[in-house]
């Protein structure tokens, strides 16, 4: 399964097209799919971006819930109802909806953060930003991963 890692800064035309980063493209080929589901983060001003295999495992976890609960409703509407597909054409560009960029706020350069089976788009700045305050956050907590083992 690949992994997708590192943060990369790329140029975002004025159509909404950039190019993902050839390792994550690479990464992307690993997950056996070129398909792409981007969806504004619901927590942070940034994009999400899911190998639709990876995106079709999350929203499984829906099927935990009553169909006609409150937090079934909520949580689809907040994966399913602002989600795009995209496949990045044969120079590895995707384009991204406006109403994602608006909401990432996002200029002409975006920073492109892997996350292991995701990634993010980021303004550079503010990727920069929150890379340094989860590390912070992490040292400063003494998180470490479940299992044993240190980083």
């Amino acid at each position: 399964m690949g992994q997708f890692l590192g943060t990369h800064v790329n140029r975002l035309d004025r159509k909404g097209r950039v190019s993902v980063p050839a390792p994550f493209r690479a990464a992307l080929a690993r997950f056996e799919t070129t398909e792409l589901i981007l969806r504004p983060h619901h927590k942070s001003a940034c994009i999400e971006a899911r190998p639709e295999p990876e995106f079709r495992r999350l929203a499984a976890r829906l099927d935990t819930l009553d169909s006609f609960s409150d937090d079934h409703d909520a949580l689809a509407f907040a994966l399913f109802a602002s989600a795009h597909s995209a496949i990045p054409d044969a120079e590895g560009r995707i384009v991204l909806p406006e109403a994602l960029i608006a909401h990432a706020g996002l200029g002409e350069t975006v920073a492109f953060v892997g996350l292991g089976r995701l990634f993010q788009i980021w303004t550079p700045e503010e990727a920069e930003r929150m890379t340094r305050s989860a590390v912070q956050a992490a040292r400063e907590r003494g998180l470490t991963l479940p299992g044993g083992g240190t980083a």
